[in-house]
Parts: structure tokens; C-alpha cells; sequence
């Protein structure tokens, strides 16, 4: 199968979509569209002869044509069909839109006068382009975005000239990110395209202040700050915890001098003494009182050891127990 590409890029702005146009006249032809964007397809010739023809993706009949009128088609709601000049145009593109066509079609006499495939792909356009700077040690990085574009392709230019070798210390002519050597300066130009869309950003660049901190001295300022850092807060974490036991012992020695110096003296000792006393009647004296009063228990509390022992009178007759 022989494939004739056919593919023209129109651009109408961004901000009102991406109109692409493709020449789909010859088997194989390879087709774009943005997403979002129209696509304008020519499918036959303006004085086609062609009587009949039917647009198939997957199966399925999207566009069928008979006698320079519309049978059926699927994409009614954002599609446009011209039968005088044979252009179809699809608006609002979305992904499933892509895939591979084949176009059938027969003339007057109802015989098949052959087939045409084309392949139909969906791309993000490029939308805007950011370039961001940094200076390094040794030279000046530049990064280039293409605002989420599908299968963007770079390009740089210097003063209206392709970078070459000599400006570069990293990276080529066709990559999103490179880096210029000393003294380069000028007007940069970043460009991006695909298949759908292109775009530019241009700012002019000079030799990098070398006041500023380079890449590798920010990494060690950083490092010497975290480690600064870290010391510092074991040091007052060391000294809240000395502070604190030294708080702890203060207040465990207050109240064990506050606790001695509440302490009660001892009392004097002291020593109780029960005493069972029976007192019988003297010898030759008549008992005035029966038995019950012959017994009588005391207790005697004694604050202090008696220093003499009292001698019983020598007419009584005294029995102590003393506990």
C-alpha cells in the first residue's frame, strides 16, 4: 500500500482553536488534528464523478453519501459536510476522533471504484512556552516548557542564529534544557512545535551575576543551615533537661528539710502501768463490807517512772500485779 502524505497545518490562534486541514484524496495519507481544534478533510474531488461513498472507522459507517446527498452521519452535531467541493469539517476534536478511516466508493453504475485509508492522530497543542533561568558555577541553565503539549520538538536560537556547540557547556540544539557557557549573552528565542501547533518564547540572556549563589553553594548553605539547625535544638533539648533535674532535685531536698523540721520531738518515754491492788482487812478488824467490795481493780497512768517504790503500810496486806 502505497502512502502519500498529505498534511497541511494551519494555525488560527490558541485562544480560537487549531484548525488543521488534511488532504485525505490519497490512500494513506496521515492526518492531524488538535484537540479542541477543526479538522478540514478533503475526501473527493469537486467534479467527482463518484456517486457513492461511505466513510468507515472500526466498522462503523460515520458518513454515507449517495447522489451528492447525506444518507447518515454520526458526527452531525460538529461536523459539516460540502458535497460541491467534497470537504468534511469536524469541529471540536477529542481523542476517540482519532484512528484509521477507509473511504468506500462506487460510481453511477453502482460498481465499487475502489477504497482509500487514512490515519487520523489527535495531538495537545502547544499552548504557550515558559522559560525558566538559573545561573551555575560554571555557566547559565535554561529549561524550556511547552505548556502540555503532545510530542513537542524544540529548537534554540541565539541572535537570530542556531546554537552550536561552541555556546554550549550541556545539552544540544533540540532538547527542552541547556546550558550556555560563560559569557554567552544575547537574544534567546525557545521554539516548540508537533503536528498541530507551534510556538516561540524569546528573553534576552546575559553572564550571570556572580554575586549570585550557584547551585552547588546553595546546596551547601542549605546543608550547613540544616546542620546548624539540627545542633542548635539538641543543645536546648540537653539544657531543658538539665534544668529540669536540677528543678526536681531542688524541690525533692526542700521537702525532706521541711518534712524533718515538722517532725514532733520524741515524747519522754513513758511506760503504762496496770496495777491489780486487793485490799483485805487488817488482822482482828471485822469486815464492814461483803465481798464485792472486798476487790477493786485500778488503773494508774504514770507520766514518769516513779523514783522511790512506796513501801506498804505494815498493817495492810497488798498484792500488785504489775504488767
Amino acid at each position: 500500500m502505497e502512502a502519500v502524505v498529505g498534511l497541511f497545518v494551519m494555525l488560527l490562534g490558541v485562544s480560537h482553536g487549531v484548525e488543521t486541514h488534511c488532504d485525505g484524496r490519497q490512500n494513506g495519507a496521515q492526518c492531524f488534528g488538535a484537540l479542541g481544534g477543526t479538522l478540514v478533510l478533503q475526501l473527493m474531488d469537486k467534479d467527482s464523478e463518484i456517486q457513492t461513498y461511505q466513510w468507515i472507522k472500526d466498522g462503523t459507517t460515520i458518513l454515507n453519501m449517495k447522489n451528492n446527498a447525506i444518507v447518515s452521519n454520526m458526527l452531525k452535531d460538529r461536523s459539516f459536510f460540502t458535497p460541491s467541493n467534497g470537504t468534511l469539517r469536524i469541529n471540536n476534536l477529542i481523542r476517540t476522533d482519532g484512528g484509521e478511516y477507509k473511504l468506500d466508493t462506487s460510481g453511477s453504475d453502482g460498481k465499487s471504484s475502489g477504497s482509500r485509508v487514512q490515519q487520523l492522530t489527535i495531538q495537545a497543542p502547544v499552548s504557550s512556552v515558559l522559560l525558566v533561568h538559573e545561573c551555575l558555577s560554571h555557566g547559565e541553565k535554561v529549561s524550556c516548557s511547552s505548556g502540555g503539549a503532545d510530542s513537542p520538538q524544540y529548537s534554540w536560537t541565539l541572535d537570530g542564529d542556531t546554537l552550536t556547540d561552541s555556546q554550549l557547556l550541556g545539552g544540544n540544539n533540540e532538547t527542552n534544557i541547556i546550558t550556555l557557557k560563560q559569557h554567552v549573552s544575547g537574544r534567546l528565542v525557545c521554539s516548540v512545535r508537533n503536528d498541530v501547533s507551534s510556538h516561540s518564547k524569546e528573553e534576552t540572556v546575559s553572564t550571570c551575576d556572580t554575586a549570585l549563589p550557584r547551585d552547588g553553594d546553595e546546596s551547601d548553605i542549605t546543608e550547613s543551615t540544616n546542620i546548624n539547625v539540627r545542633t542548635l535544638t539538641t543543645a536546648v533539648c540537653v539544657l531543658a533537661a538539665l534544668v529540669l533535674l536540677l528543678v526536681v532535685g531542688v524541690s525533692v531536698v526542700c521537702a525532706q528539710k521541711k518534712k524533718r523540721e515538722n517532725k514532733p520531738k520524741e515524747e519522754d518515754d513513758q511506760e503504762l502501768t496496770y496495777s491489780e491492788v486487793r485490799i483485805g482487812p487488817r488482822p482482828g478488824r471485822q469486815m464492814k463490807q461483803r465481798a464485792e467490795e472486798e476487790v477493786e481493780y485500778g488503773e494508774v497512768k504514770f507520766s514518769q517512772r516513779p523514783r522511790h517504790n512506796v513501801e506498804p503500810a505494815a498493817d495492810e496486806c497488798v498484792y500488785a500485779k504489775v504488767i
